[in-house]
C-alpha cells in the first residue's frame, strides 16, 4: 500500500500471461517529470540495454512539434518496482477493470518501449509548451525489484519489423516529395504498372520492373536544386525526364510491350536497379540547371551505353560489386559518371574524386 507522496492515475486494468497490468492516458508535460532517464540509479546490465542513441531524439521531436496537429506516438511501456493499489471505480462499472492507479512516488520507473519517445517529448515542449496538456497512453507492468523488464524490452522488441521504404512513400501524405513520386507513378507511362509499391526488393518472378523507393531516391536527386514550389510543375519536369529516359532504354520498351519480362531484364541487365535510377536522377538533375528548353535529343546517347550485367569491363567496381548490383553511393558516383561523359556533361567535384579514386586502384 502506498504510503505518503503518491501518483494518481486513471486506469484501465487488464491482464497478460496471467499478470496484471494498467493502462493510463498520462498528460505530456507529466512525461519528463515521472519517467526521468538516470543511469546512475540502474545496474550496469540494464543502462546496457537501454542506452539512448541521443541521434534520434531531434528527429522525432521535430516531427511532433513540426506537426502539432497531426503527430501520432503509440503507447510507451514501462516496468514499475514499488507500492502499487489499484481501486476499481465500481464493479458494475467494467467489471471493476476501470478504475484508479495509485503508485508511490519513490517507486522506479523503467521504459521498456519508448524512451526515445520519451526524450523527444522533453525536447518539443521546450518548443511548442502549448502540447503539455495533450495526452500520451502509458502502459505499466508490475515488475517487483525490475526482474523482468530485461526479457520484456527483449520480447517487445523481438518481432518488430521496420516498414519497407517503399511502403513508406506510399502512406507517407505529409512529405511532398513522397506525394510528388506517387503523382510521378500514377502520371507517367514509363512506370505505369511496372513499379512495386510496397517491397523494396523484387523477386526474380514479380512482373515490376522498378521499386517505389528506388523511383523515390531518382526523383530526389533529379530534383534537388528545383527551387519551385509548385507540385505539379516539379511532377511535371520530372514526368518528362523519365519519359525521355524511358524512350532511350529499349530494355523497358521491350517489358511494356510484353515481349521480354521484367524478370530478365532485371537479371541480364542493371538499367533497372536503384543505383542507375538515381545515376540517372543525378546526370538528370546536371540538364534541368542548365534549363534546357526541351530534353529531346539531348538523352539519345543513353541508348549507345551497353547496360548489360555481363559488361564487366565497364561495370564491375561501379555499379557491380564481385559481380552483385551495389547501391553504395560510391558505386552511385561512379556510375553517374558513366552516364555523363556519354551525354557529354561535366563531372561534379565529388564525381571527379570517385572517378580518380576508381583509376588509382
Amino acid at each position: 500500500m502506498p504510503t505518503g507522496f503518491e501518483y494518481v492515475f486513471p486506469a484501465i486494468q487488464g491482464v497478460q500471461a496471467r499478470r496484471e497490468y494498467y493502462v493510463s492516458m498520462c498528460p505530456i508535460r507529466l512525461i519528463p517529470k515521472i519517467f526521468l532517464f538516470n543511469e546512475d540509479e540502474l545496474v550496469p546490465e540494464l543502462r546496457a540495454q537501454r542506452q539512448l542513441n541521443r541521434s534520434r531524439v531531434p528527429d522525432i521531436a521535430r516531427y511532433m512539434s513540426g506537426n502539432p496537429e497531426t503527430y501520432v506516438f503509440s503507447a510507451i511501456t514501462a516496468s514499475v518496482d514499488g507500492d502499487v493499489v489499484f481501486e476499481p471505480r465500481s464493479e458494475h462499472d467494467g467489471g471493476g477493470r476501470i478504475g484508479v492507479l495509485r503508485i508511490a512516488m519513490d517507486a522506479r520507473f523503467i521504459i521498456n518501449d519508448g524512451q526515445h519517445r520519451r526524450a523527444a517529448i522533453e525536447m518539443a515542449l521546450r518548443e511548442r509548451p502549448e502540447l503539455a496538456d495533450e495526452t500520451i497512453s502509458v502502459v505499466f507492468f508490475l515488475d517487483p525489484k525490475l526482474e523482468r523488464c530485461q526479457q520484456m524490452f527483449a520480447d517487445l522488441n523481438r518481432y518488430a519489423v521496420r516498414p519497407s521504404s517503399s511502403l513508406g512513400v506510399l502512406y507517407d501524405n505529409r512529405d511532398e516529395l513522397a506525394i510528388l513520386t506517387r503523382r510521378l507513378v500514377a502520371n507517367s507511362p514509363a512506370f505505369k504498372d511496372l513499379v512495386e509499391l510496397e517491397r523494396t526488393t523484387l523477386s526474380l518472378r514479380s512482373r515490376r520492373l522498378f521499386t517505389l523507393s528506388a523511383i523515390h531516391h531518382a526523383t530526389s536527386a533529379l530534383l534537388a536544386d528545383i527551387e519551385s514550389n509548385d507540385v505539379a510543375d516539379r511532377v511535371e519536369k520530372a514526368v518528362d525526364f523519365w519519359e525521355t529516359v524511358a524512350e532511350n532504354m529499349d530494355e523497358w520498351q521491350l517489358v511494356r510491350a510484353g515481349k521480354i519480362t521484367a524478370g530478365e531484364v532485371r537479371q541480364d541487365y542493371i538499367n533497372s536497379h536503384a543505383v542507375v535510377l538515381q545515376a540517372l536522377g543525378r546526370a538528370g538533375q546536371t540538364l534541368l540547371s542548365q534549363a534546357r528548353a526541351t530534353l529531346k535529343g539531348t538523352l539519345d546517347p543513353l541508348r549507345k551505353i551497353d547496360w548489360r550485367r555481363s559488361n564487366t569491363s565497364l561495370w564491375e567496381g561501379r555499379a557491380l560489386i564481385g559481380g552483385r548490383v551495389s547501391k553504395a553511393q560510391q558505386s552511385v558516383l561512379l556510375t553517374t559518371n558513366v552516364i555523363k561523359q556519354q551525354l557529354g556533361l561535366d563531372l561534379s567535384p565529388e564525381e571527379r574524386r570517385a572517378e580518380d579514386a576508381l583509376g588509382a586502384e
